[in-house]
């Protein structure tokens, strides 16, 4: 990660450099104007405190890559809040992005506690939001978590992806926001965003985290780039963002965030 992280830095450019009218507007208007003091993330970061001191322990079903940090398959709540969860600026980067879009329909992939997913929420009161997640015992907890901030309305769909995905889109006219942070491998990854590729559209925004996580990671998200689908792809290091627009020529930024 740390290689990765240094062959990043020396590709990064900053808004100075690009020649996309689009993506200039959106890194300096968007990805770069963060304000982690709207109230609205307030009740988020206070649950967030919540879990990290929360010492109950679940049993984890894991049908991806698992954890490089906690391989036991019973953990505290409180590990997996310190050691799953993005900090809070990806969080409030998503909020902005769902908003510039107005994405009505949104589907997450490994809602684990639920903490992005809630961000997805904040970010569109009147959204569909379908989240995924594998194991039961940590649905269960973000369950909670979502009845906890008054989000009732989040449907999270439990099992493995690999079958809940495909079913649960049939009746999905369209995708406008997806994020992908479930399978950290190459194969189940490019499948899972074919599977969502098929209800994108011109002004969808999908999110793909973890893009230099591991070698099939990489993989995974050159093989996305590479999609005749794709017109614009950022790499923000932990995160990628890809675009759909027709519009658009074919082009790939690797930016600072």
């Amino acid at each position: 990660m740390i290689r990765a992280y240094l062959k990043f830095l020396l590709k990064a450019g900053d808004a100075h450099s690009l020649h996309s009218p689009f993506v200039f507007d959106l890194y300096s208007s968007l990805i770069r104007r963060d304000n982690p003091d709207e109230p609205q993330f307030a009740p988020i970061r206070a649950l967030q405190q919540q879990l990290l001191k929360d010492t109950t322990r679940i049993q984890i079903t894991d049908f991806g890559a698992g954890s490089r940090i906690n391989a036991s398959r019973e953990r505290a709540i409180r590990d997996i809040a310190k050691n799953s969860q993005k900090p809070a600026r990806f969080g409030r980067l998503i909020y902005r992005l769902i908003q510039r879009f107005h994405s009505q329909t949104i589907v997450d992939l490994g809602t684990s506690l639920g903490i992005t997913t809630l961000y997805e929420a904040v970010a569109a009161p009147t959204a569909q939001i379908l989240t995924f997640e594998g194991c039961p015992q940590t649905a269960a907890v973000a369950r909670r978590n979502f009845q906890q901030l008054n989000q009732p309305a989040i449907e999270i769909i439990t099992g493995n992806i690999d079958t809940t995905l495909p079913e649960r889109l049939k009746t999905v006219s369209a995708i406008d926001f997806a994020f992908f942070d479930a399978n950290h491998r190459f194969e189940p990854t490019v499948r899972y965003f074919e599977t969502c590729l098929a209800k994108a559209h011109n002004d969808s925004c999908f999110i793909f985290d973890d893009i230099h996580w591991s070698d099939e990671m990489e993989q995974a998200w050159e093989t996305i780039k590479a999609h005749p689908a794709v017109t614009i792809s950022i790499d923000l290091f932990y995160v990628g963002l890809v675009f759909f627009r027709s519009q658009q020529p074919k082009q790939d930024f690797v930016l600072k965030f």
